[in-house]
């Protein structure tokens, strides 16, 4: 199977991205706000991330259609299609949002989703000259929104293709600053491999905990990364951060948030309408949540709260500056259906930036 790099869309010549996000399989999301009946006759846990295969994950998508909810943003369309992944989330809000340099490393297929998940990337200024191309098929995910905007997630990876540890090198990662993970059992062979590379080129390390069923399932490789102190930013959400410390007498968010700090500079939780919490040396924040009042789609919520306290951290602020700066992208992307933030959503953060007095990004135009 031959992997060609794709030809940067930008400039070659230019610097290496500040943040790279290592995302193995290039991913497509198909989006639908459902009737929550729907979630009773699909398996596995509502609210989760469970795998499935091409047939299921084609079956959801014919079964969508006879649950559809009507949606508040009129689209001409029931199935919101569009690139997905956290990593991907993350860092095309990096770069759309905050104009930041972003790059992604990982796979696609030479197929329609493939040509759909570069176009979609590469339109928000997201260098791609680290995405190889394979022949094959390109990963798929049913995202199921219910009426509350709680998503349930059923993504289609088994057969698609994806980028591999001995395919990495050091110059992937030479001069970034960060790198930007998704903690996944079946992606730990290029995880480790990247983290390596990123550690000789002295790049920082940031992981997502992904889904409450991943850290379930998977808990002690899981724990044998965190516990090597090279992840430097660990982010996870409420539901992640019990599964982490489960067994615990006290398995709350505060003890998790100290468990991930002590392997780790930086780590925050998310706790949904009530906010985040984060550490970083002996300094605890607390921040409420901004925008909750209209969940449209809780999708992206986490990805683009990465998004902004990468901009903070990069941009040298405040542990509750980073804080709130996540809480406004992360507030951003749950007002529409997706993990891709609006336009319209985005001059919205800018202006919640403006009332808290946070910096305002420089976009690129």
């Amino acid at each position: 199977m031959g992997a060609e790099p794709l030809l940067h869309t930008v400039n070659d010549s230019e610097a290496s991205p500040l943040i790279l996000g290592l995302q193995p399989a290039a991913l497509i999301d198909h989006v639908s706000r459902v009737d929550s009946s729907l979630l009773d006759r699909i398996p596995g846990d509502r609210g989760g991330s469970m795998p499935v295969g091409m047939e299921e994950l084609e079956n959801i998508l014919r079964e969508v259609k006879s649950y559809i909810l009507s949606s508040p943003d009129d689209l001409t369309t029931p199935v919101k299609t569009i690139a997905g992944g956290s990593v991907a989330n993350t860092i095309r809000g990096l770069s759309a949002g905050f104009g930041i340099s972003c790059g992604i490393i990982g796979a696609c297929g030479d197929d329609e989703q493939g040509k759909l998940f570069v176009s979609n990337m590469s339109s928000h200024g997201v260098n791609l000259s680290r995405l190889r191309m394979i022949k094959g098929p390109t990963a798929q995910c049913v995202c199921l929104v219910d009426a509350l905007g709680n998503r349930t997630m059923r993504p289609s990876l088994s057969s698609a293709v994806k980028v591999q540890g001995n395919e990495l090198t050091r110059d992937d990662f030479k001069g970034s600053k960060w790198l930007v993970m998704r903690y996944s059992i079946f992606n730990i062979e290029v995880i480790e491999a990247a983290v390596k590379m990123a550690k000789q080129e002295k790049v920082f390390v940031s992981l997502d905990l992904a889904s409450f069923e991943m850290v379930r399932d998977f808990r002690l490789p899981l724990l044998q990364l965190l516990e090597s102190g090279d992840i430097d930013l660990c982010f996870a959400n409420e539901d992640e951060a019990k599964e982490l410390i489960r067994g615990e007498k006290d398995a709350d968010p505060e003890v998790a948030l100290e468990f991930l700090a002590k392997h780790c500079q930086w780590a925050a939780v998310t706790l949904g309408a009530n906010g985040c919490i984060a550490k970083h040396g002996k300094e605890i924040v607390r921040v409420p949540a901004i925008g909750e009042s209209k969940a449209t789609d809780a999708t992206g919520a986490g990805d683009l709260f990465a998004s902004g306290f990468l901009y903070g951290l990069v941009k040298g602020l405040s542990l509750e500056k980073c804080c709130q700066l996540g809480s406004c992208s992360g507030g951003s992307v749950i007002r529409a259906l997706g993990g891709e933030v609006t336009p319209e959503n985005w001059q919205w953060m800018h202006k919640h930036l403006q009332i808290k007095g946070l910096p305002l990004p420089e976009i690129r135009q």
